[in-house]
């Protein structure tokens, strides 16, 4: 079963592993992070993100969670609580990545309803998830989850998407 949660200090070998694959496609998958200073304090440094504490210049209230399926690390969540000027042009409320190893399974789709449904248990309605526009794969997450596209915008990386998520599911009939 999938879950997003906080990391803990015993994901600290898989955190760096996902690192470095991700890498590879030139994405951060732990903000922030910095080996001189250790992966403890790095957790230290996540939770006093999301309280609001010691923000770099600006980054706004976050989680940065792992996601996992059946205890292992399939991918991660930045789960942002609020948006600032940059946020709501092109980074959006969630961003998300899956492991090279554990693509085309559905965890995107799975991270993105899990990330939508903590902003909802903070009384957010609607969700801006942003992606470039050649991500194929993505954008279909996206629309799996409620996205409906608002336009497209030029970002400092090339076009980029921006849709509007529903975080509370919609009861299917």
């Amino acid at each position: 079963m999938l879950e997003i949660r906080p990391f803990t200090g015993a994901d600290a070998a898989a955190a760096l592993d996902a690192r470095a694959e991700l890498d590879a496609d030139d994405f951060d998958f732990l903000l922030g992070y910095s080996a001189r200073r250790g992966f403890e304090s790095y957790l230290e440094q996540l939770a006093a993100h999301e309280q609001g504490l010691g923000l770099p210049p600006g980054w706004v209230r976050s989680a940065l969670w792992g996601a996992f399926e059946d205890g292992t690390l399939v991918g991660r969540t930045c789960i942002r609580f609020e948006l600032n000027e940059h946020l709501l042009a092109v980074g959006g409320h969630i961003g998300y990545a899956v492991r090279p190893g554990h693509r085309r399974r559905g965890h995107a789709t799975g991270i993105l309803r899990l990330s939508l449904a903590q902003l909802a248990q903070r009384n957010i309605d609607s969700a801006l998830v942003t992606c470039r526009d050649d991500n194929v794969g993505s954008a279909r997450t996206i629309e799996a989850n409620g996205g409906v596209l608002e336009n497209l915008v030029e970002a400092s990386d090339g076009p980029t998407r921006r849709y509007w998520v529903p975080t509370r599911a919609t009861p299917r009939r």
